[in-house]
């Protein structure tokens, strides 16, 4: 399967070089090139693509707004890597809430470009680059305290380990070894997990746990509280 991708970025020689770069991989396909984040909206109408290479600095639209219109324009159907730089702290919390699927330093090295690419096109890689970790526990840990404004009273103690384990960067194939479950179940635990949560990807559940304190920055996971009926 061919992975499509726009590329978009103010800087003329950034952007040149990705799209070089991803140009020299048999199973990557550069559709379509964008300067800014209303021309990377209206290329990615057109082009339908499966990844969008977005900055996230960038003029007229930033990287995070237009995130957000070829999110919701494509129904999901198009994943989002965001190009940054580590100081931009207060972006990236944002673009994870719009949707975005993982981070990518300008500075990146070719593999981890290659590698970021594919995890996000299928949509199952969140964490996955150690980058991305690095980027969500910095900025986890210096944004202010957000008031949750859900509990997590209808979980089942399973689906709220199930929770952590998630916001840790588990696959689901490591949630199952941890728990010595089958990959089937992990798959079911995790779809009443977002439906009951509503929760669109593993991103909003990153940012969940992070919200109701469940995984702190630079520490292990906290273990769920989950409260019974009754009780």
């Amino acid at each position: 399967m061919v992975i499509r991708a726009i590329v978009a970025d103010d800087q003329a020689v950034v952007r040149t070089g990705f799209v070089n770069l991803l140009a020299t991989q048999g199973d990557i396909s550069v559709v379509g090139e964008a300067a800014d984040g209303v021309e990377a909206v209206r290329v990615a109408a057109e082009r339908r693509p499966d990844l969008a290479l977005l900055d996230i600095r960038m003029p007229r639209k930033n990287g995070i707004e237009a995130a957000r219109e070829i999110l919701s324009a494509s129904g999901g159907a198009t994943k989002v890597l965001m190009l940054t730089t580590f100081d931009l702290d207060e972006y990236v919390y944002d673009a994870l809430a719009a949707g975005a699927g993982g981070f990518l330093l300008k500075d990146a090295t070719f593999p981890e470009l290659l590698h970021a690419v594919r995890i996000v096109a299928r949509g199952d890689a969140l964490l996955a680059p150690e980058v991305t970790k690095r980027l969500i526990a910095e900025f986890a840990r210096q944004r202010p305290p957000v008031l949750p404004v859900r509990t997590l009273d209808g979980l089942t103690a399973r689906e709220a380990e199930v929770l952590v384990l998630i916001a840790r960067g588990l696959s689901n194939a490591e949630i199952a070894g941890r728990l010595t479950i089958s990959d089937h179940t992990v798959k079911t635990h995790i779809n009443r997990l977002f439906a009951k949560m509503r929760l669109r990807d593993r991103a909003q559940a990153v940012i969940l746990a992070y919200e109701l304190g469940l995984v702190r920055a630079g520490t292990s996971a906290a273990p769920p509280t989950v409260r019974r009926p009754g009780l």
